[in-house]
């Protein structure tokens, strides 16, 4: 087969210009070989040579900090013979604050702007650095006063608005840990999270508002922080922001945001310096199999891995500004902060992306000269069908890259990107995770884009694709692993022995990370995404944990049993409901209703299902399990792997025959 051309390649400017080809020079200058010469030899060299590599990424990047002279150990072996990528531990005498690194250029430049927000009502916001830095110091003063210490945790049930920046600032900069979800989750589905960390704060807001319509947190906020206080046997200290002014005559007993600015001046900023591999944040898994696992990222490991890829893959530079349309419960919001190391202006919107129409994100774009937009491959397939093009509202002229994620970019995006958005742009489609909290596979300024296919592996990430005997293939379909030791693998999970941690990556393959993604490495040492290889939800790109939804439909009446899988459609993954009912018990309009209204309210409008069933049984195995992967495969068209194991597999057949016609 021969060879695509590339749909986009960078110019002989754009290339002599990029940070990564700045790089490049720096390290042919401290090595006597023969130089490198393209993105290919970098990252072979930078897989050959991960300590030089990211030492040069270091200093490259100019991270604040005490650099130790221990790079890479072995630590304890615990799960099997071979797990020197397990536990590698990396920069273990090393030394640093994530927060400081974020303000630096803040502090350097207090009259530039670092923050411009925007939200649906159409309210706006800009903090200069001065601004910034003198916020992040109240809010802190505030956090010493309610005893929060290194290691303690802080959690955020926010909109994704200024004060989330600052109170995560605030919180880091004490050497303390910050976990966030957003507003839509529903009160059990954030217990589920919060009350396994047992934060010491909890940061909410009094109402918020999404596509036009406003919504009260009075209730859930007291029932989450009544709950928390509970589990930790005292009372959870709580900031209220009141977001929407007109909501905020409800009464509380939680302190006022506005209250902590005013009653605490302004002074210099402490940053406590912790070790490398200590927490930073606290991020959850989609809860597939039981409550979602608590994953935690060291503070070193995710600084460091954040600036390579703003840097030296984003080509993020001091006077960009980058916009990434993300929440708080979504890891795009972590590594959209990580953008200030950079001296970079954030970019923010709150709200619904085609509120009050469709023109929203790009006016936004094109008003503040964004450099960078992220988004997702589901919104612009959504606009793309809508027969709208940016490009003729917008000249869009600052704009160089834009990324999406969430989910894999189909071959006619990228057409409708270049045609209808702008025809000089670097379209970066990444994918990585909540898990690494950041990416495998993601772009390159310097090198083609192929249509259809993820650019390349990260630099230093040794990104395999392997069949079930566990070999490395080219050009066929597998599982994507990563087969060396990365400084942003998590610490592990929260209050975990480690025994979860390496069954949920290292136990498939010999001491390889097993991310669970069905790929295919190109010829051109592109991947092409297929979904996910397990059973998790993931409409729209974003990844929902079957758990969460059976917690809520079993305990509805007349339902005794359900199962959900993604159904597979040229537009992105559906959630597919199936039920057995009670005896006498129909699904009709009045059940279907009190279905997708209980997970709306109690989970978020992601976990509604597009179609709901009705069957006899549900499929488990002989130990009782329920088989997802199986009524997934069926529901798609697909042969399944392994009927042996399911205890009733004759149900199988019943499910073939009821959904047919929607498939």
């Amino acid at each position: 087969m021969a060879q695509q051309a590339p749909i986009w390649s960078p110019s002989k400017q754009r290339i002599a210009e990029s940070n990564l080809t700045s790089f490049i020079k720096r390290v042919n200058q401290s090595r006597p070989s023969a130089p490198i010469g393209d993105y290919a030899a970098l990252h072979q060299w930078s897989i050959e040579n991960d300590v030089d590599f990211w030492r040069h990424t270091w200093h490259f990047c100019q991270l604040k900090g005490d650099l130790g002279a221990e790079s890479r150990t072995l630590g304890d072996a615990k799960w099997q013979d071979s797990v020197a990528n397990r536990d590698t531990i990396w920069f273990a005498d090393t030394k640093l604050n994530y927060a400081e690194n974020l303000l630096r250029y803040a502090q350097q430049n207090p009259e530039k702007v670092f923050i411009l927000f925007a939200n649906e009502r159409g309210e706006n916001q800009q903090l200069t650095g001065q601004q910034l830095v003198d916020q992040v110091s109240s809010i802190q003063q505030w956090l010493i006063e309610c005893g929060v210490q290194q290691g303690d945790v802080v959690a955020g049930y926010l909109p994704y608005i200024t004060e989330s920046v600052i109170a995560m600032l605030a919180t880091t900069s004490l050497g303390a840990i910050w976990t966030s979800t957003s507003p839509d989750f529903g009160v059990e589905s954030v217990i589920e999270r919060f009350g396994q960390v047992s934060p010491k704060v909890l940061f909410c807001c009094n109402s918020y508002q999404f596509n036009g319509k406003n919504y009260s947190m009075a209730s859930k906020n007291e029932s989450i922080s009544t709950s928390l206080s509970c589990n930790k046997k005292h009372d959870v200290k709580v900031c209220q922001i009141d977001y929407l002014k007109a909501s905020s005559s409800v009464e509380t007993n939680a302190t006022q945001w506005s209250a902590i600015l005013a009653h605490y001046p302004a002074k210099s900023v402490a940053f406590q310096r912790i070790l490398f591999n200590h927490p930073l944040f606290i991020l959850y898994s989609s809860g597939t199999t039981g409550q979602p696992k608590c994953i935690v990222h060291s503070v070193g490991g995710t600084l460091l891995n954040h600036v390579k890829e703003h840097a030296l893959h984003c080509d993020i530079k001091v006077d960009d500004k980058v916009f990434y349309y993300t929440t708080c419960g979504w890891m795009m919001w972590n590594w959209h902060i990580s953008t200030l190391a950079s001296g970079a202006t954030l970019v923010i919107y709150d709200g619904s992306p085609v509120y009050p129409d469709r023109r929203t994100l790009w006016q936004l774009a094109d008003k503040h000269g964004v450099t960078l937009f992220g988004t997702s491959a589901k919104y612009l397939e959504a606009i793309e069908h809508q027969g709208y093009a940016p490009q003729q509202d917008f000249q869009l002229h600052a704009l160089r890259t834009l990324c999406s994620t969430g989910s894999a970019l189909y071959p006619e995006q990228f057409s409708y990107v270049y045609q209808h958005i702008k025809s000089d742009l670097h379209l970066a489609s990444i994918s990585g995770g909540t898990d690494i909290c950041g990416c495998f596979v993601i772009g390159n300024p310097i090198s083609p884009v192929f249509k259809g296919e993820c650019q390349q592996a990260g630099l230093a990430v040794d990104v395999q694709v392997l069949n079930p005997l566990g070999e490395r293939v080219i050009n066929q379909r597998g599982e994507l692993t990563c087969t060396n030791s990365l400084p942003n693998f998590p610490l592990g999970f929260w209050n975990d022995s480690g025994e979860r941690y390496h069954n949920a990556y290292w136990d498939q393959f010999n001491n390889v990370w097993h991310h669970g993604d069905d790929v295919l490495q190109t010829q051109t040492a592109g991947f092409v995404f297929y979904g996910r290889s397990d059973a998790t939800l993931n409409p729209g790109g974003v990844r929902i944990g079957t758990a969460e939804i059976y917690q809520q439909v079993n305990h509805i009446e007349g339902i005794s049993d359900s199962i959900a899988i993604g159904k597979l459609q040229p537009q992105g993954e559906e959630i597919w409901l199936l039920v057995c009912l009670d005896q006498g018990i129909e699904l009709d309009e009045t059940l279907e209703n009190a279905i997708r209204s209980r997970l709306k309210t109690n989970c978020s409008p992601r976990h509604v299902p597009k179609q709901i069933f009705t069957i006899s049984e549900i499929p488990k195995t002989r130990s009782g399990k329920l088989v997802e992967l199986a009524v997934k495969q069926v529901v798609n068209g697909q042969s399944v792997g392994n009927i042996g194991a399911i205890a009733n597999p004759n149900v199988l057949t019943e499910i073939e025959h009821v959904t047919a016609g929607y498939r």
